[in-house]
């Protein structure tokens, strides 16, 4: 039965989603466990599976929810900002632990890795190869996102594509250059405290540099099917602020670890 509400909020509706969120992570972290023990992803293959497939179905209901139905009101887009904004703080705070836990060790080098830093035999990589490139990369993907949005709110929509599109490129350039960088590494990750914090920092960093691209890549496509207007884009806004964090999260890392830790 259909309610009408006399007030500007939106009550979600019934959704499997959630549901199936929960199954897809709890098979992923058991299919995890699998591999990591017995050499078997099959498992954790059918996790992502449903992560995706639900991640997907989820989006699509809240694209139709925000576009077709008019269910993003302006007190609710509100609500949806503040959201991004609180989960781009716990970010933040999420790579402050991983910096935290370099400059302890740096500042203060231990015994057991020569009392210097970078320790000893560590080969660290030339912070003005694959490094500088990746930040100017990054810096440039800045501005390209920047100048889509600002083409979004002043109506030309054609600008806005091709800024997208730049964006995305230098997005995938930039995790085929880490991939290239990972391999190439004279060290890994088992390395002493060295490898360990520049693995996972990097890592996570280039992590969010794929979810941000994949993000990147989902607004072109809603783009493409005119769904954003010069005033009703947070889909879009969201994506250029969560992109707009990873630029700078990148520029710490390559200050602090790919330069100073140098």
């Amino acid at each position: 039965m259909k309610m009408n509400y006399n007030h500007p909020f939106h009550l979600v509706d019934y959704s499997p989603w959630p549901f199936t969120g929960a199954i897809g992570t709890m098979t992923l972290m058991t299919g995890m466990i699998k591999w990591f023990y017995n050499f078997n992803i099959y498992l954790m293959i059918l996790g992502y599976s449903i992560i995706i497939l639900t991640m997907y179905q989820w989006w699509r209901d809240v694209c139709r929810e925000g576009t077709f139905q008019g269910k993003h009101t302006i007190l609710v887009v509100k609500g949806l900002k503040w959201g991004m904004i609180l989960f781009i703080v716990s970010e933040i705070f999420f790579f402050i632990s991983f910096f935290w836990a370099f400059f302890h060790s740096s500042l203060s080098p231990n015994i057991e890795i020569g009392a210097m830093w970078p320790p000893t035999s560590i080969i660290p990589f030339n912070p003005f190869q694959i490094p500088l490139l990746n930040t100017i990369i990054l810096i440039s993907s800045g501005i390209s996102i920047t100048w889509a949005h600002h083409a979004l709110i002043n109506y030309n929509y054609s600008q806005t594509t091709q800024g997208l599109m730049i964006t995305i490129i230098l997005g995938i350039y930039f995790t085929i250059l880490q991939a290239f960088e990972y391999l190439e590494a004279p060290f890994s990750i088992a390395d002493s405290i060295y490898g360990s914090t520049f693995f996972m920092a990097t890592g996570f960093h280039g992590l969010h540099v794929i979810i941000g691209t994949l993000f990147l890549i989902f607004c072109f496509i809603r783009h493409l099917n005119n769904h954003f207007s010069n005033k009703h884009h947070f889909g879009f806004e969201a994506a250029s602020w969560y992109w707009h964090f990873v630029d700078v999260v990148w520029l710490f890392l390559y200050i602090s670890i790919y330069w100073w830790g140098n």
